[in-house]
């Protein structure tokens, strides 16, 4: 298994010869408005895909299966609805279906708890995406477990720390965690995604896997640094893999 870590929550994983791209937010830099309500009114996304027209193309031409967490615009943006193909297997959380397929995609399978494909068993967990009424308008999101064989991969989805999370580390104890960092935040209430403190804990919690930590530098209303979580964990004396934007991570 390797992951190419592209831009924000959007990933490929390339597993056993089959290509899942996650989360795609594919638009040029600045094609979005800006996250209404945050500290600044920086434009969407904040950078550029790593990758040209060819190597797109080439991407999108290489794909098995598409999982989309949730429907926010950072993680399922206009040009991903455009320019994705349309009849490859697509998972999603059961509130998603119908708006997906409204888009034109047409194998669009819900995971209610779990289903198998391709040998891979995606599971469906719970999160929460800040706390409080903010947190209730947010929702709803997913997390998703994938396991093949013996190894096991846990996307967490856009959510803070919290019991739902926890389950999913003790019930599945996943090889591999994926997070959501960034810490993004609204002129009012708490964080809405991981914050260092989260990621942290993450680590602490799930104390062998390996935690690779996303979903920074590209959105206005993210304000957690890559070098500032980096800082965060080597200051506790932890590891953690936090990518730049088009790096590949080899993990088995």
């Amino acid at each position: 298994m390797r992951i190419h870590y592209l831009r924000n929550a959007t990933l490929l994983i390339e597993w056993n010869n089959k290509n899942i791209l996650v989360d795609p937010m594919l638009g040029v830099k600045d094609s979005l408005d800006p996250v209404p309500n945050a500290a600044n009114s920086i434009r969407n996304p904040m950078t550029d895909l790593p990758l040209n027209d060819d190597d797109l193309k080439q991407l999108l031409s290489s794909l098995d299966a598409i999982l989309v967490t949730h429907l926010h615009r950072d993680h399922w943006d206009v040009t991903a609805q455009a320019i994705l193909p349309k009849s490859i297997p697509l998972f999603c959380q059961p509130e998603d279906e119908a708006t997906i397929r409204e888009q034109a995609f047409t194998q669009v399978i819900p995971v209610v708890t779990s289903v198998t494909w391709e040998n891979i068993t995606i599971t469906r967990t719970g999160g929460q995406h800040g706390t409080g009424e903010i947190g209730k308008m947010m929702a709803p999101v997913s997390g998703f477990v994938l396991k093949e064989g013996n190894t096991t991969l846990y996307i967490a989805g856009d959510t803070i720390w919290c019991e739902e999370v926890v389950a999913a580390l003790d019930t599945f104890r996943p090889d591999y965690v994926v997070v959501n960092a960034g810490a993004a935040q609204f002129l009012q209430g708490d964080p809405i995604t991981m914050t260092a403190a989260d990621v942290i804990k993450t680590i602490r919690h799930a104390s062998q896997p390996k935690v690779i930590a996303v979903h920074m530098g590209a959105i206005n209303h993210c304000f957690l640094s890559r070098e500032a979580l980096r800082a965060a964990v080597a200051a506790e004396q932890l590891s953690a893999i936090i990518p730049e934007q088009g790096e590949w991570i080899n993990l088995s």
